[in-house]
């Protein structure tokens, strides 16, 4: 299990970052031939980006269901677009072989969001939490004194004017 980090903590982030959300819907749990092949293909990518930090993956968490949803951590867009591309990377291939695979059939839902994500355009607190989200690719500091409400968070990241 993983440690608790007891009392309230925060993210000061000051560099930029993108948020990426990413993942898949069974539409039909029968069809096994055609949601296993993308489901299994994430670990492999998962698996490739953590091997590879110059890549641009910071990190990330996978949650399971009906719905398989992923909210990732990049350096910038710029670095998600070319794993994105990159025919020597395991995404293209991937997402090649789910074209062919489906066929616009509706069996499999898929989706992505991404933001970027500016210092002073966010605030997060994680109270007797393990690392998790922006925690867990960044330093927590504790969210005391002007950082003990969102507020303050968003305060304290703005640039000066």
């Amino acid at each position: 299990m993983a440690e608790i980090i007891k009392g309230r903590h925060t993210v000061l982030h000051e560099q930029p970052f993108v948020l990426f959300i990413i993942g898949m819907r069974i539409n039909h749990w029968r069809k096994l031939t055609r949601w296993l092949p993308v489901a299994s293909a994430m670990p492999r990518m998962l698996r490739e980006l953590a091997e590879r930090p110059q890549l641009g993956y910071l990190g990330g968490k996978v949650w399971f269901g009906r719905t398989i949803a992923l909210v990732q951590y990049w350096r910038d867009v710029d670095s998600l677009n070319a794993y994105a591309r990159a025919r020597d990377h395991k995404h293209l291939p991937a997402w090649t072989a789910f074209n062919q695979a489906t066929g616009g059939s509706g069996d499999v839902g898929i989706f992505h969001e991404t933001y970027q994500v500016k210092p002073g355009s966010y605030e997060c607190v994680y109270v007797d939490m393990p690392r998790f989200g922006l925690g867990a690719i960044a330093d927590l500091v504790p969210a005391v004194g002007p950082l003990k409400d969102a507020a303050g968070r968003m305060a304290a990241m703005r640039p000066p004017t």
